[in-house]
């Protein structure tokens, strides 16, 4: 029985983000298996420096740096008729080292996790390819197309029509495709025809995110309404400005001492600017966000754009916390009306208000969701459909050679 070669657009470690959270729970549960030799991408300097703490769920690592800009990766999308999602992650670095793997190692089964990295597949070959997509990228900018006008309009739009062939291609040439719910599968089947399509949902680890567990504690002022996310990822931008400029304003009609903390790391300039409206912080990167999750008096999620499973969700109701989510947040989790779904300004401003107006229900409502997550969300469970789709058995762990 061979190797995994897995194939990530981002080193996964630290769990520290969505899709790394996803990215180590499959590689350290496929090390359960197999023998997992991991080539990626890194493009923060700091995950270079922790990237030894993959060592026990792999054999060989290779770990490339993403330096290429975005401006360099848009012109070099343009001239080759390519989408820039694909262009922003070409590297003849890593294409050798996929080779030299493929040479050195028995490899028999190839994991691609993020459609950027199908462009390393080779075209020939023995092994079995399973293709993470995760949730539908083209479908993303697609909606992105729609929201935008003039250059950046017709921007989105070719990007999203490029991306749209590049999944179908890569489906057709995957044993299995995997997407993170039910709701993504079906959208990706809908507009691509692929067959061999399955889900393989986001867990969450109910021991990390415990409000009992040993993590620091934060002294803050007021009620936090609290959001966690990566501050330079367009959904969560936009998604706080919206809180921020429509639906705060009706919450602090009654509750003037709610505090609106944006929590998370490379906040933009516009994010930024927003600690200038009152009772509103932005903390840029912390330490541990558990630290303000078990603060909040409310967690919110007010996406207006959603694709997949939220782990900021999920993170919030294992901490035990009420969460107020969009649809679009909400959307594939099997929550059990144990957090309250708003669609528009008025309903998500209500259901926050009602919250911090009863400290009991929203501590009832928060033990709910935990309890919610304990039973349906843990890691083990989610991935075992992994066995199924790889072919494997269940063995004890392998370590790095």
């Amino acid at each position: 029985m061979g190797d995994i070669l897995f194939l990530a657009h981002r080193i996964p470690y630290p769990p520290d983000r969505g899709d790394k959270i996803r990215g180590f729970h499959i590689l350290k549960y496929l090390s359960t298996k197999k023998r997992v030799h991991l080539i990626a991408f890194a493009d923060d300097p700091k995950d270079l420096k922790r990237k030894g703490g993959l060592a026990r769920y792999t054999g060989n690592r290779s770990i490339i740096w993403r330096a290429k800009s975005q401006t360099m990766a848009a012109l070099q999308a343009l001239l080759s008729h390519r989408p820039v999602s694909l262009t922003a992650f070409d590297n003849q670095q890593l294409r050798a080292s996929v080779e030299n793997i493929l040479d050195r190692h028995a490899i028999d089964t190839i994991y691609v996790f993020s459609s950027q990295m199908a462009q390393y597949v080779p075209q020939r070959l023995r092994q079995k390819v399973i293709m993470d997509f995760v949730d539908m990228d083209s479908a993303k900018f697609a909606a992105y197309a729609q929201s935008s006008k003039g250059p950046m309009g017709w921007m989105m739009g070719r990007e999203a029509r490029l991306l749209l062939a590049h999944e179908k291609a890569a489906a057709r040439n995957a044993d299995a495709n995997i997407f993170v719910s039910e709701a993504e599968a079906e959208l990706f089947r809908e507009r691509t025809g692929a067959e061999r399509v399955q889900v393989i949902e986001n867990g969450i680890d109910t021991e990390q995110y415990d409000p009992s567990a040993s993590f620091k504690r934060i002294d803050t002022m007021g009620r936090p309404i609290v959001f966690t996310g990566q501050m330079d990822y367009r959904p969560n931008v936009e998604g706080v400005i919206w809180f921020v400029e429509t639906i705060l304003p009706h919450i602090r009609v009654d509750h003037p001492d709610a505090r609106f903390v944006i929590v998370g790391r490379n906040p933009t300039d516009a994010v930024k600017a927003l600690a200038k409206h009152p009772g509103v912080t932005v903390t840029g990167e912390v330490a541990d966000v558990r630290g303000w999750l078990a603060a909040a008096a409310v967690v919110v999620a007010p996406l207006k754009l959603a694709r997949g499973i939220q782990n900021k969700v999920l993170e919030g109701m294992a901490m035990a916390r009420p969460v107020v989510a969009s649809a679009a947040a909400a959307q594939g989790i099997e929550h059990g009306d144990t957090i309250m779904v708003g669609e528009t300004v008025g309903e998500i401003a209500t259901a926050v208000s009602q919250l911090l107006s009863d400290p009991k229900r929203a501590a009832e409502l928060g033990a709910a969701a935990r309890k919610q997550v304990q039973e349906r969300y843990s890691w083990e469970a989610r991935l075992s459909g992994l066995d199924e789709i790889l072919g494997i058995k269940p063995r004890g762990r392998r370590t790095a050679a």
